[in-house]
């Protein structure tokens, strides 16, 4: 099994022994991405846009785009930004959207609101 790293620094470093994304047999797994620097900042709407721009980011490191995403996972501290989060996270996925859910949780790392990760294929 051939495993390829994935890195952009156009997007945040790990913060833990973990990698931005890992590339195997043409499926790309991206790590759940935050904006800590937007946690506090209570715009849910634009610490959602950065998380999604993190994303497009490490998805063209690896050559691919938002067309090429089939599942989602998005955590919520708050079930109540629901409708905003989505209303971002929709506008990246024009048409043929991938499988997703949305769970609320006790706690995200860095004290943030919303952690999204992603699996894209070739």
């Amino acid at each position: 099994m051939a495993k390829e790293i994935i890195f952009s620094d156009k997007a945040p470093a790990p913060i833990g022994p973990y990698s931005q994304a890992v590339k195997v047999n043409g499926t790309l797994y991206v790590s759940g991405q935050i904006a800590a620097e937007l946690a506090q900042s209570g715009d849910i709407k634009a610490e959602a846009g950065v998380v999604m721009q993190n994303i497009g980011h490490i998805l063209g490191a690896a050559g691919l785009s938002f067309g090429n995403v089939v599942k989602s996972s998005i955590f919520l501290k708050d079930m109540n930004d629901f409708a905003a989060v989505n209303e971002i996270y929709g506008s990246f996925f024009k048409s043929e959207p991938p499988a997703r859910e949305t769970v609320q949780v006790a706690r995200l790392p860095k004290d943030v609101n919303v952690e999204i990760s992603v699996i894209a294929v070739e």
